[in-house]
């Protein structure tokens, strides 16, 4: 779940500095991963399942990034993961969702006092499902095995509140969610992906992805485009080109990450800016790698903004290991 908020203006303690200010970003993901343990191994205390999660706050206002992550075994109401529906919890932070008004709302939960943010925030739908790929069925490479079940909610209306430094503000804004999963690893060429979620201001949703090579080269791509008409447009792997603007180096892990894009796709040509160049995120201690996830624009090829979203890239620090 990834998404863009504002405070809410003229509601207590909300604040009225400007939209580039007050906007911050905020990212939450919970992965479920099978382990190597026997399905049917007697001790209640086997790691057969194992449930991680990270949680972020891009604060435009502060140029700043906070980020926390946590792991754990399923079992013990300490994490949990339902399998008919969006139910997903690690000790108190939790993404669920009910049935409302023919389409969903969904609740995620985070705090993290060594941080020093959280959030308490509603999603509603207002469109429907986007199933990426063929009918929900995403290539990830060139082998027919390399492939996961995919569906996104672009659009989601925000509603809640977030918590910075202590301070609680009421905010409304706009989401995107991404659910996929898949018993196929990567492709032996790719070290990483490149990847972006985009909400266009005029209600239309735009989705590109690609593996890429050590050397840099393109593995593998998709995406898709729908208009806010609901016309639908999906990517073949040919038809999605990434193109590296400006870099900026991280101090902490040296790695170097492209934070513009030139993006040509079937739907048109398109710039990708990252709104802050530190968004790199360390979760070693959890999912075990290094990557950038952050909060971008989307422009058109006059420079003109024409929406936002996230920027996710893998595999620049180290190659990615599944």
């Amino acid at each position: 779940m990834t998404g863009a908020v504002q405070p809410v203006v003229g509601a207590a303690g909300g604040e009225n500095r400007g939209a580039q200010v007050d906007t911050c970003g905020f990212q939450v993901t919970f992965f479920r991963s099978r382990t190597d343990v026997a399905a049917d191994h007697p001790s209640r205390f086997a790691a057969r399942q194992l449930i991680f999660a990270h949680a972020a706050l891009t604060d435009l206002g502060r140029g700043r990034l906070q980020h926390d992550q946590r792991i754990a075994r399923i079992g013990f109401g300490i994490a949990e993961a339902a399998v008919g529906d969006t139910d997903v919890s690690l000790r108190d932070w939790r993404l669920g969702r009910q049935a409302r008004n023919g389409g969903s709302r969904y609740r995620a939960l985070v705090s993290s006092d060594s941080a020093g943010f959280g959030f308490d925030l509603q999603f509603d739908t207002v469109q429907t499902v986007l199933l990426q790929g063929d009918a929900g069925y995403s290539r990830k490479g060139p082998q027919p095995a390399q492939a996961s079940h995919y569906y996104s909610q672009p659009q989601l209306a925000v509603s809640g509140s977030v918590t910075r430094d202590g301070k609680t503000l009421p905010v409304r804004g706009t989401a995107w969610l991404d659910h996929e999963w898949s018993d196929s690893l990567l492709d032996p060429a790719a070290v990483g992906w490149d990847w972006i979620g985009m909400n266009l201001d005029d209600g239309a949703a735009l989705t590109a992805f690609r593996l890429r090579g050590v050397d840099g080269r393109t593995v593998y791509g998709g995406g898709s485009f729908r208009s806010v008409g609901g016309t639908m447009r999906t990517f073949a792997a040919n038809e999605v080109s990434f193109t590296p603007g400006r870099q900026w180096s991280s101090a902490a892990s040296r790695a170097r990450y492209p934070v513009e894009w030139d993006l040509d796709t079937p739907a048109g040509r398109f710039r990708v800016r990252a709104l802050l160049d530190a968004q790199e995120l360390d979760s070693r201690a959890s999912t075990g790698s290094i990557y950038w996830e952050g909060l971008s624009e989307l422009q058109d090829e006059q420079g003109r903004r024409i929406g936002g979203g996230y920027l996710e890239m893998t595999g620049y620090a180290a190659r990615l290991s599944l």
